[in-house]
């Protein structure tokens, strides 16, 4: 039976006496919310691995002082009420950031006993700022404080000093005239005025600041919690369960993304995950780059905030979708009826039909924490010879990953590492960088079989290449690319699978046909994408296996989801929201990408100091610059991004003149 869903925000004219029936009792109600307890924050190292102190992947740079980015701070975040709640849009305000046309008592975050006055050191003024400056200022008063003050549009702000996704410094990153900052290692971008997220990959909104001048002084008002956290996390309190509502298949990027954007705007109805995965939504990437084996460690959030904001999550794998009746049934039996559904179920990693493969153990694929912890166990103590096949992503990083203590030989049919996209060039730099770390290569090869150990006949012992070689393995990891994870739609009348197992979707991600009520996100997509090099009206449609894409996406469709719910005009009227594909890797040192090449790309523009693994290459097709990457030239990764979101990417003749990017002012408003 259908079940309406009826706790999504009302509509514009009765918003505020909806959610505030009695304007009067403002502080009562703000006033009644409890502290988040010291158990629903995550702690976690710098680089992202959620290790209390550093933690010895190569994923990202340490600071000399392992500050933890999500100290276990009790804190207030009590919603309060926005200006932008007039456009139905839920944002909580910082807690230390008193709203200038309202009374502090009233609309405060937190009682303004607790907010205080802190002065900035060595800053006697606000006028010597420029527009689109960023200047990193220290909070006297408070250990290892700072606050990062950025200006436009004339006006001064201050902001927590550091990305809420790995700790990135935010005055390396980029200004946009609309007051967005993106960080300079992986894209994730806040809003300037409020901290609040704009693009993934962040995981949490950063705390904002008054500011107060005076005596010759400069001083931010708020409180010492908040300037040492620098994030704040959303605490939607929901307690919305009962059939229908939102369900979403499915457990990693995408998921987070619609789950975190959709409370934030607003939404207050049930929200149930179904996921195969026994753990709840963990930092994905983290299991090829540093092969981390226990989920609490890299999980986003944790249980008691899953509860806290009224999300159900179930562990077990759907089978099938009813999308006429709207439910959706699992291998368990149970049926979950849903009024809005988003398929973000990911990809299923590859075998290999061949000989030894399907019966030989320690042959491993990766996708999970459970494979990480199967890997790690094979490999014990003592140094092992791995072998893995594949050397694009997921293979380049595991082969760096295990390199420190074991003999890893990576195998791969390209002339050089991810030849494919990155080209023979740029390929051969990866290489170098993994093979001073011990790592061997054989590549232009092809595999024949794997063959049992003579210790162990069950263990696999050696891998055989087309040519000949054997290559002796105690274990073996599988590199060799994912499928969409799709099998339980096969044969769904509804809806007509790809060539690849993908479902074809449109600039919403909403699947054709089936009323604006289902949406696809992450790797089983295929959608319309609007980059460089593409049709400029129409799009070109393509699939992208990257977290940020997926999360991206999901924010995009927990803003559809609203509007399909709300508002009268139809969803593809409107513009979605745009966003460019971003992508990092770790291989010796750290990769960004930015950009897509669905329709490839002709010519690559290499600069800097290859030898020394630090360059920008600039891909192109024709004239145009399609998809940038980098390695030690940060943040020209993520400005790139900005251009080709305003379609003001120089050409490639621009590139070739010698024009730099971060000389380029960003213009206003988004072209693509």
């Amino acid at each position: 039976m259908h079940v309406p869903l009826l706790s999504f925000p009302p509509s514009r004219q009765n918003w505020k006496l909806a959610r505030w029936p009695c304007l009067s009792r403002q502080l009562a109600l703000v006033s009644t919310a409890p502290l988040v307890s010291r158990s629903s924050l995550v702690p976690r190292c710098r680089c992202g691995c959620r290790n209390s102190s550093c933690c010895s992947c190569s994923c990202c740079v340490h600071s000399s002082s392992p500050a933890s980015l999500y100290q276990s701070q009790a804190r207030l975040t009590t919603p309060s009420i926005h200006r932008s709640h007039l456009r139905r849009t839920y944002q909580p305000v910082n807690q230390s950031r008193l709203l200038s046309s309202t009374s502090s008592s009233a609309l405060s975050h937190t009682p303004p006993a607790m907010a205080q006055e802190y002065k900035l050191k060595d800053i006697s003024s606000l006028s010597g700022i420029n527009n689109f400056d960023k200047v990193e200022a220290e909070v006297e008063g408070v250990q290892d404080g700072k606050v990062l003050l950025v200006k436009y549009d004339d006006k001064v702000h201050a902001i927590s000093p550091k990305c809420t996704h790995y700790g990135a410094p935010l005055k390396l990153g980029v200004v946009s005239p609309e007051g967005r900052i993106t960080c300079p290692w992986h894209g994730a971008c806040f809003k300037v005025e409020s901290g609040d997220i704009e693009d993934a990959p962040a995981p949490a909104a950063l705390n904002t600041f008054d500011l107060v001048e005076k005596s010759g002084a400069v001083y931010i008002r708020g409180e010492e919690s908040a300037i040492k956290t620098g994030q704040r996390i959303s605490e939607h309190k929901c307690s919305a369960h009962g059939p229908g509502g939102l369900v979403i298949v499915g457990g990693g990027s995408g998921t987070l993304g619609v789950i975190l954007a959709i409370r934030e705007l607003g939404y207050s109805g049930a929200i149930t995950i179904i996921s195969r995965e026994p753990n709840l939504i963990i930092d994905r990437t983290k299991l090829s780059k540093a092969l981390i084996p226990d989920p609490e460690k890299i999980q986003w959030r944790s249980p008691e905030w899953y509860k806290e904001v009224g999300i159900e999550s179930v562990s077990d794998e759907v089978t099938s979708v009813d999308f006429s009746q709207k439910s959706v049934v699992t291998r368990s039996g149970k049926t979950f009826p849903y009024t809005k559904l988003v398929l973000a179920t990911g990809g299923v990693p590859r075998s290999l039909p061949l000989e030894g493969f399907q019966l030989l153990e320690n042959i491993f694929k990766l996708r999970t924490v459970t494979d990480v912890q199967h890997i790690l166990k094979a490999i014990g103590e003592e140094k092992k010879k791995i072998v893995v096949i594949g050397s694009s992503f997921i293979g380049m990083e595991v082969g760096n990953a295990l390199s420190k203590d074991n003999e890893v030989t990576i195998v791969g049919q390209e002339q050089a590492p991810m030849e494919r996209v990155m080209g023979v060039e740029v390929g051969r730099i990866f290489q170098r960088n993994l093979e001073n770390s011990g790592v061997k290569f054989k590549l232009s090869a092809g595999v024949a079989k794997a063959t049992p150990s003579n210790e162990e006949a069950r263990n696999v012992g050696a891998v055989h290449l087309q040519d000949g070689t054997v290559l002796p393995a105690d274990v073996v990891v599988l590199g060799v690319g994912v499928r969409p994870a799709t099998d339980f739609l096969q044969g769904n009348p509804a809806v007509t699978l790809e060539k690849d197992g993908s479902i074809k979707t449109d600039e919403h991600f909403a699947v054709p046909g089936l009323n604006n009520d289902v949406f696809a996100i992450g790797d089983i997509a295929t959608y319309p994408y609007h980059g460089p090099g593409t049709d400029p009206e129409k799009g070109t449609y393509t699939r992208i296996e990257h977290w940020n894409v997926a999360q991206n996406a999901g924010r995009s469709v927990a803003s559809s989801i609203l509007h399909t719910l709300n508002e009268p005009s139809p969803l593809q009227k409107t513009k979605p929201k745009v966003f460019i594909p971003i992508f990092w890797s770790a291989l010796g040192a750290q990769l960004r990408y930015c950009g897509n090449t669905p329709n490839g790309w002709d010519d690559l523009i290499l600069k800097g100091e290859p030898e020394n693994a630090k360059f920008v290459a600039y891909y192109c097709k024709e004239n145009t610059v399609v998809a940038v990457a980098t390695m030690g030239m940060d943040p020209v990764m993520v400005k790139s991004a900005e251009l080709m979101r305003r379609n003001n990417m120089p050409s490639k003749k621009d590139i070739q003149d010698g024009v730099d990017v971060l000389t380029i002012g960003v213009s206003q408003g988004v072209r693509i």
